[in-house]
């Protein structure tokens, strides 16, 4: 058994919480992406203080890692380097994408009764038509590795000609505007804190921690900044 402290800035619905062996015993959410830094450490102070517990007591520290936000993920792997330095913790970083998989899979177990040929597919916003995304089967095999896509009326038609597609994740949403297809199943809600707390479980008992001094956000693409007009 472990106690994990699990951080989620990566995208628009931060999610802090405490899991203990893989089950979730107090979460704390925001949902105004703009504010993910300045929610994250009194959210953290919360969930110990309501629950009686010291931070010392904890046995690592979890971080969805990304894709997703440059800015929620510098903010969620800042913090949570800097309380496993303080606590000399070890950390456990979590892709956004598997996650959501992850999640995904459970979710959709409870509506159909054999899903082992079902194809699940995460989706995450990048703006306009671009997604972050990634495939895999309901084992969580990779089927397509993580990447940047720009989504049109064709994406996935190779897919669900053969099999039923699960998508999830916020960017969903656009390409359920676009296809239409009688093997696409749109996943709207999903229990990404459970998956979030059950990965850490279990990376946790591989002991796959990442190395503080060198670990770095997983952004997937380059970070862009506008060059500043001269005057």
């Amino acid at each position: 058994m472990a106690l994990i402290l699990c951080i989620d800035t990566a995208i628009d619905t931060a999610n802090i919480c405490l899991a203990n062996d893989g089950v979730v015993i107090a979460n704390e959410t925001n949902n105004d992406q703009k504010n993910h830094g300045s929610f994250l450490q009194p959210a953290i102070q919360r969930l110990f203080t309501d629950n009686n517990k010291d931070i010392s007591s904890i046995d690592a520290i979890a971080v969805v890692n990304g894709p997703g936000s440059y800015t929620g993920l510098r903010v969620g792997l800042a913090s949570a380097k800097g309380l496993c330095y303080a606590l000399n913790k070890p950390l456990i970083t979590i892709n956004t994408l598997e996650i959501l998989a992850h999640a995904a899979i459970y979710s959709t177990k409870e509506s159909y009764e054999d899903i082992s040929n079902y194809l699940f597919c995460s989706l995450i916003d990048a703006r306009r038509m671009e997604v972050f995304t990634a495939l895999y089967d309901a084992e969580m095999r990779s089927l397509m590795n993580p990447q940047a896509l720009i989504l049109d009326s064709s994406s996935f038609q190779d897919e669900l000609q053969t099999s039923k597609v699960v998508f999830s994740g916020n960017g969903h949403y656009k390409l359920k505007g676009i296809i239409s297809h009688p093997n696409a199943i749109f996943l709207d809600r999903q229990d990404n804190v459970g998956a979030m707390a059950s990965m850490a479980q279990n990376l946790f008992n591989e002991k796959r921690f990442a190395d503080l001094a060198y670990c770095e956000p997983f952004y997937l693409k380059e970070v862009y900044f506008a060059e500043k007009r001269k005057n």
